[in-house]
C-alpha cells in the first residue's frame, strides 16, 4: 500500500497518515464549488485562489501536494503561473483542469510543468484518478482528448 500526503508520528510509534493536500486555481467560483464538492471526503483542500499570481504565492505558502488549476485565468495563466512554481517548488505536482482540449494546449501544460491534465467535462470521472495517478509519478490525461 502506497501512503500519499504528509504523515506526523503517533504517540505509540506509528505514523499518522494526513490527507493529500490540494489547492485549487479557477477563476470562476461555480468551477471551485464543484471540485470541492468532488474531492472534500478523499482530499483536504487547503485554498482556492482565483488567478495565477495568487497560485505562485499559495504553493509558496501552502507547500501543497498538488494544485489543480485552470489554464485560462487573470494577471498570470495557469500555463505561466505553472512555469513559476516549477523554478521554485518541484514537489508540487500540478493538474490542469481546463475546457481547451486542443493538443497545443496539452503539450503547452506539460511543458509547463503539468504531470495532469483533465477536462472540465470529464471532471467528476478523471480528477480523482488524475491526483492519484501524478502522486505515483505518472502522467494523466482525459480520456476523452484526442491526441
Amino acid at each position: 500500500m502506497e501512503l500519499f500526503g504528509r504523515g506526523r508520528p503517533t504517540e505509540n510509534g506509528g505514523v499518522h497518515v494526513c490527507k493529500v493536500r490540494v489547492l485549487l486555481a479557477d477563476d470562476h467560483q461555480e468551477v471551485i464549488a464543484s471540485v470541492c464538492g468532488t474531492l472534500c471526503e478523499e482530499f483536504e483542500i487547503v485554498g482556492a485562489v482565483e488567478n495565477g499570481n495568487q497560485a505562485v504565492s499559495a504553493v509558496l505558502t501552502l507547500d501543497p501536494d498538488v494544485l489543480v488549476t485552470d489554464i485560462s485565468m487573470p494577471f498570470l495563466d495557469g500555463l505561466q503561473a505553472a512555469t513559476k512554481i516549477q523554478k521554485v517548488n518541484r514537489r508540487t505536482k500540478i493538474i490542469f483542469l481546463t475546457i481547451h482540449e486542443d493538443p497545443d494546449f496539452i503539450a503547452a501544460a506539460f511543458k509547463a510543468g503539468a504531470s495532469g491534465y483533465v477536462t472540465k467535462a470529464r471532471l467528476s470521472l478523471d480528477l480523482i484518478l488524475a491526483i492519484h495517478e501524478v502522486l505515483k509519478g505518472h502522467t494523466f490525461v482525459s480520456k476523452s482528448i484526442v491526441m
